[in-house]
């Protein structure tokens, strides 16, 4: 019998949860560039989309201190997307939140936050707590300093959550090359290494 780390994630049990990707809280950020951490986030949002997986997304206070989604997520998002807005630190501790997730019938659920150790964390270690399998996507999350990302690390996986990197959530939901959105799953990703391997394989065959 399979456990929950050996079980893959597929298009059909993953669903995912986007937390607090918001302008006041990437003034902040000091453990990945911000651009980088925009490409990641929204790569991983646009390749969740183009499979199908359900996706939630919730902002805290977004009226008042820490602002609305970042422009560049916001663009990627369908416009029939009710992002979520809050005020319980923990995204798991508000009942829409855990409500829309309820509502999916996924049992993983792919989680980035900001921050890392709070926004991401926090509704990891609660979902794992209540039965999912929670993954969380490093490098689609982001916090303040060096401790807060060593810390926050460590917390996950003495919880039992599943850490990764945007990229590799996402491919292996998608599972087989020959999959017809593969082409546009590896598009949106935007991997920089495999769009560098894209380009001097298209030169050699030229």
């Amino acid at each position: 019998m399979q456990d929950r780390f050996h079980t893959p994630l597929t298009a059909d049990n993953a669903a995912v949860l986007l937390v607090d990707h918001q302008i006041g809280l990437f003034t902040g950020v000091r453990d990945i560039g911000v651009d980088e951490l925009k490409h990641n986030v929204t790569g991983l949002a646009k390749a969740a989309l183009r499979l199908n997986l359900p996706t939630v997304v919730t902002t805290t206070a977004a009226d008042g201190m820490w602002g609305p989604l970042i422009p560049e997520l916001q663009a990627v998002l369908p416009r029939e997307l009710k992002v979520i807005d809050r005020s319980s630190v923990n995204a798991w501790h508000d009942d829409r939140v855990r409500a829309a997730i309820e509502a999916t019938g996924r049992s993983k659920l792919i989680i980035a936050g900001l921050s890392l150790e709070v926004c991401a964390a926090f509704p990891a270690i609660s979902a794992t707590a209540s039965g999912y399998d929670s993954y969380v996507a490093v490098d689609a999350c982001g916090t303040f300093s060096e401790t807060k990302r060593t810390t926050g690390l460590l917390r996950l996986q003495q919880a039992g959550v599943i850490v990764s990197d945007y990229a590799s959530l996402a491919v292996e939901v998608l599972a087989d090359n020959a999959h017809p959105d593969a082409a546009g799953v590896y598009g949106d990703l935007a991997m920089p290494f495999a769009t560098l391997v894209g380009q001097l394989a298209a030169a050699y065959r030229g």
